[in-house]
């Protein structure tokens, strides 16, 4: 037993040494690469109105923090990523579980779900605005259709993927294609849809990204596409490090999510 608890230690050690590696390191090329474009607009390399540098950029978010609009503009891109995250799993979800339900419509619809999952979704933004009007409304559903047909193709091909023994196996007891789907095929594909969500988290912020570019008068889209037009370079810089940070924070909490439901199994 004392062997087996040696090694255990020397297990976890190397894995604490391993992240604690892994984490010097990120910090390490973070500061190295803030260093050098800071020293490089500070020594005339780079010119300081076209690419910025880290401490204008800190200016810029500390003075419009101040001034309380740029938490006006987070909270804005963050509540429209938000709602079309959570209406793109609610919709992509109930559309697989109708088409899983009925074979016909699954085969029909495949190919127009294909060529929908492949369209720029930039190209639908003019149109919406034309249906919809400058509004949320049109960024919600821009971002809404970066994401969706891709979820209900990958969440169908989750589907057709499970088992067939466990199917069989609720048949076999009298079951149901009712029972199938809350006993076997949406518990199995608990793990596929936390992955896709994860996914889609990204992709539903790009989406509200580009709907900002065209429709909004607020937003991170708003600051970038509005800072780029009148050279406010620093805006732009800033909104994007923003983007970064947003994405990987709600990237962060999905990940959390599907640990504390993993550990619950």
């Amino acid at each position: 037993m004392s062997d087996i608890s040696i090694a255990q230690q020397k297990y976890l050690s190397a894995r604490k040494r391993h992240h604690r590696t892994v984490v010097c390191s990120r910090f390490l090329i973070f500061v190295l690469f803030a260093g050098l474009w800071e020293g490089s607009t500070a020594l005339g390399l780079l010119d300081s109105f076209i690419f910025s540098s880290p401490s204008k950029v800190l200016l810029c978010f500390y003075q419009m923090l101040m001034d309380k609009s740029l938490l006006n503009h987070i909270g804005i891109t963050l509540m429209e990523t938000v709602v079309s995250f959570f209406l793109v799993i609610l919709c992509a979800l109930l559309i697989t579980v109708l088409l899983w339900f009925n074979q016909k419509l699954s085969e029909t619809l495949e190919p127009y779900l294909v060529i929908l999952n492949s369209l720029p979704k930039s190209a639908l933004a003019p149109l919406l605005i034309v249906w919809l009007g400058a509004n949320y409304k049109t960024i919600i559903v821009t971002g809404m259709s970066v994401a969706i047909f891709g979820s209900i193709l990958s969440l169908y091909t989750s589907f057709q993927s499970v088992d067939p023994e466990k199917i069989k196996l609720i048949y076999s007891l009298g079951g149901t294609r009712r029972h199938v789907m809350t006993k076997v095929i949406l518990p199995s594909n608990i793990p596929a849809l936390f992955s896709l969500m994860k996914v889609n988290i990204g992709l539903c912020l790009v989406g509200v990204i580009i709907g900002e570019f065209i429709a909004a008068r607020s937003g991170l889209g708003y600051l970038i596409i509005y800072g780029s037009q009148v050279f406010k370079l620093d805006w732009v810089i800033m909104s994007i490090v923003l983007l970064c940070i947003m994405a990987m924070l709600l990237y962060g909490l999905l990940g959390l999510a599907e640990k504390r439901y993993l550990k619950k199994l």
